[in-house]
Order: C-alpha cells, then sequence, then structure tokens
C-alpha cells in the first residue's frame, strides 16, 4: 500500500473514531446560569472531578440535585471522578469549595446554575478561575450538560487554546515533567 493510500486510511478511521464518539454524547444541550442568589439548598450528589494533582486544571465541583428526575453522569472514566451522595448544602458546598481551591494559580470559583430544558434548577457547577496570566484566561474549562432521558453526561476538557498550545506542558506540571 503506498504512503497516500495508509494515510486515507487512518484519516477514514479517524473520522469513524470522532463520529462515534460524538455519537455517544447526544441529547438536548442544557444551559448554566449564574444563579440569581446563592441560595443552595437541600440535598446533594457531589461529584468531584479531576483533582487529580495540584495543578490539574480539569477540575470542577458538580451538586446534582436529589430528589429530582435527573442523574449527573460524568462523561470519563471512572478514576477521573468521586461521587459522594447524601450530602446536605451545608456540607456539600464548603467542600466543593475547599476541592476547586488546591491548585497553586487558583484566584477565585464560579458558581452557576444548571438548568433543565423547562429552566428548573436541577443543579449546581462549581469552577475554579485561575490567575488569568499563568494560563491566558481565568476561566480554561469547557463544560457541556448534554439531557438523555433522565440522564446529564458531562463532558468536561480544555478550552481548545490550551489544547493547542503547549497543553502538554499544562497538564503535566512543570518543565515537561509527568506529574502522573
Amino acid at each position: 500500500m503506498n504512503v497516500m493510500k495508509k494515510k486515507m486510511v487512518v484519516g477514514i478511521v479517524m473520522l469513524a473514531g470522532i463520529l462515534s464518539l460524538q455519537s455517544c454524547v447526544h441529547g438536548k444541550s442544557l444551559k448554566t446560569v449564574s444563579p440569581n442568589t446563592v441560595d443552595v439548598q437541600g440535598t446533594y450528589t457531589l461529584i468531584l472531578y479531576g483533582g487529580s494533582y495540584s495543578g490539574d486544571l480539569e477540575t470542577v465541583a458538580i451538586l446534582d440535585r436529589e430528589g429530582d428526575r435527573y442523574i449527573f453522569e460524568p462523561y470519563a472514566p471512572a478514576f477521573n471522578f468521586r461521587v459522594i451522595k447524601g450530602q446536605t448544602s451545608d456540607h456539600a458546598l464548603p467542600a466543593a469549595e475547599q476541592f476547586v481551591r488546591r491548585s497553586p494559580s487558583y484566584h477565585s470559583e464560579q458558581l452557576r446554575s444548571v438548568l433543565d430544558e423547562t429552566g428548573t434548577v436541577i443543579g449546581y457547577e462549581l469552577r475554579p478561575l485561575y490567575l488569568p496570566f499563568v494560563y491566558g484566561a481565568s476561566d480554561v474549562l469547557d463544560i457541556d450538560y448534554r439531557s438523555r432521558g433522565e440522564k446529564v453526561i458531562v463532558t468536561i476538557r480544555l478550552k481548545p487554546f490550551l489544547e493547542q498550545s503547549d497543553g502538554a506542558d499544562f497538564r503535566q506540571g512543570s518543565k515537561g515533567k509527568s506529574a502522573y
């Protein structure tokens, strides 16, 4: 097989892989908004995503309201997140805040309400904001919520400008040495 045919076969295989991954995450896109008031009440399942090491940029805490029809499920391997059920708001929110503040580049955090198709709050997201001069922006995460029946599939990734730059340095810690 010549080089051109090999490249074409590799391209087709990659395209098929991308399309199959995208088909796994289809569903209705849900919105997040800044809450009118920070009045997080009730019982939540706390999902702590990332935080594998102190400089892990893909770190976020999600509070899934218990008792509604939705269950939040990160689109990631189970070792990338922890799930803690039955947390009252007075325990869940401080635990989420402590979790997202672990990075040495942490500056502040942003609380957002996750809304279903009717505009009802079904949970909250707490994401860290970083010192803007470190990564070029404070908010480095793209988080997507998709409703598939009673599940809310959550996809978390770095913003494209970080993936396209020397993103390996951001993921690995300092000077290319792996933090894993």
